[in-house]
């Protein structure tokens, strides 16, 4: 458990249906943790990101999460390995607060486990195409023939219907096919986000709409399937741009860091390092022109608006950049700081581990695993609930760590367990 982890329960609402006749009660170790998913099981076969960090924002909340993966274990647990027994960084955030289980739900043998797991079940979790789901029996009307107000939470590259629907993809095909590659980088090469922040916003999609189903179940009885896509994800992340293109048709290109709205809005080269500056709007713009001492940008007709601005942003730049190499970053975000105008340094990932302020508030926060040189610095959920606070307090599962101890809940005995792993079904 995370050091400082405490949760004080208050009147919380329900989200379990109203017929329910279970209460399930989650447990890590001999630690009790309630939040405001208490009493709510989430089955996990999601993939990589998107399904998976759905599954942690719902543990989060204090949901049960069972995660369920390969015999030998899914891929997206030895992706980039940081651990002596080849688990990787997303892994280790991605899984937190589960209880994991191995299984092949493709043997008969593991179509009986599914079903039975699925009728204690609340939710399920898949980022599967929708032929796949069909096939392993995780589509929505194979699951409510077993649990009728199951909730299915289900994502995948373009989402059921549609020309592509069969078609598979990442993260990075969303950031192309939403015009957001071709905006980003430069006019000659289009750039991707490092990040894969496609797949964080479909995950917290996902999350949001199976809140939302949790608590429609709880007024009418009734379960729902609950469907986002990679494309749907990176098409709203980058509507503005869309909506303007179909409206006055700017036929924008990449300009690398410099923003094409508003300026000066751009990174730039200090003695000892770099720094972001960001203004939007005629108040910050008018600090800006003070704090260079040169009232003569609020007189010049091409810097009258935002747009005007962005649209003469090289001007802007080109003032803005030797009064940032004249100045150490330190000194660049204190100046900027006291004038209100919006900076920051450029930090490496390095950097960005010691930094006092995401120290202080705790954005990453100590969680260790077997096989690590050391805690690894995992991010919480970034939402502060006062009264029902998220927060993750429990590392990721080694592989089948508590198959033995889900298949004994659902009447396996220990020759049942011992036989369906010689079969490989666990």
């Amino acid at each position: 458990m995370v050091a400082g982890w405490s949760l004080g329960r208050a009147e919380i609402l329900d989200f379990r249906a109203p017929v329910a006749d279970k209460e399930v009660s989650r447990n890590f170790g001999e630690v009790a943790v309630a939040g405001v998913l208490d009493g709510i099981r989430v089955l996990d076969f999601g993939r990589y990101i998107a399904g998976p960090y759905c599954a942690t924002l719902l543990g989060d909340l204090g949901a049960e999460v069972i995660r369920i993966e390969k015999v030998k274990g899914g891929e997206d647990r030895y992706t980039v390995p940081v651990t002596a027994g080849g688990e990787g960084g997303t892994f280790i955030q991605m899984a937190r607060n589960k209880r994991g289980m191995t299984l092949d739900p493709r043997a008969p043998e593991g179509r009986e486990i599914v079903a039975k797991l699925v009728a204690t079940a609340d939710v399920v979790v898949a980022n599967l195409p929708p032929q796949t789901l069909e096939a392993m029996g995780l589509d929505y009307e194979s699951l409510k023939a077993i649990k009728p107000d199951i909730i299915l939470t289900t994502n995948s590259m373009f989402g059921s219907g549609g020309p592509y629907s069969h078609r598979v993809g990442f993260d990075g095909v969303g950031q192309a096919m939403s015009g957001t590659m071709h905006l980003s980088g430069y006019a000659d090469e289009p750039m991707k986000a490092y990040p894969p922040f496609v797949d964080f916003g479909t995950a917290l999609y996902s999350a949001l709409g199976t809140l939302a189903a949790l608590i429609a179940r709880k007024e009418t009885g009734r379960g729902q399937k609950v469907e986002t896509s990679l494309l749907g994800t990176a098409i709203s992340f980058n509507n503005a741009a869309i909506i303007e293109q179909a409206m006055v048709a700017p036929d924008r290109v990449g300009t690398g860091n410099r923003g094409q709205t508003a300026g000066p809005a751009d990174v730039f080269r200090t003695r000892d390092g770099w720094v972001l500056v960001q203004i939007v709007g005629q108040p910050l713009f008018e600090r800006w022109a003070r704090l260079m001492g040169e009232n003569h940008w609020l007189t010049d007709p091409r810097f009258a608006s935002d747009q005007a601005r962005g649209d003469n942003r090289d001007a802007l730049s080109a003032r803005m950049a030797p009064w940032c190499a004249e100045r150490t970053t330190a000194d660049c975000v204190a100046e900027l700081d006291a004038a209100r105008i919006p900076s920051g340094p450029v930090l490496s990932p390095q950097e960005a581990l010691a930094d006092p302020h995401i120290l202080a508030k705790q954005f990453i926060k100590a969680l260790d695993y077997p096989g690590l040189p050391a805690p690894a610095p995992v991010a919480p959920a970034p939402v502060d609930l006062s009264e029902t606070p998220a927060d993750c307090f429990e590392r990721a599962p080694l592989l089948g760590e508590h198959t033995d101890h889900i298949l004994a809940d659902l009447g396996y005995d220990d020759a049942a367990i011992a036989a369906l792993r010689e079969r490989e079904v666990i």
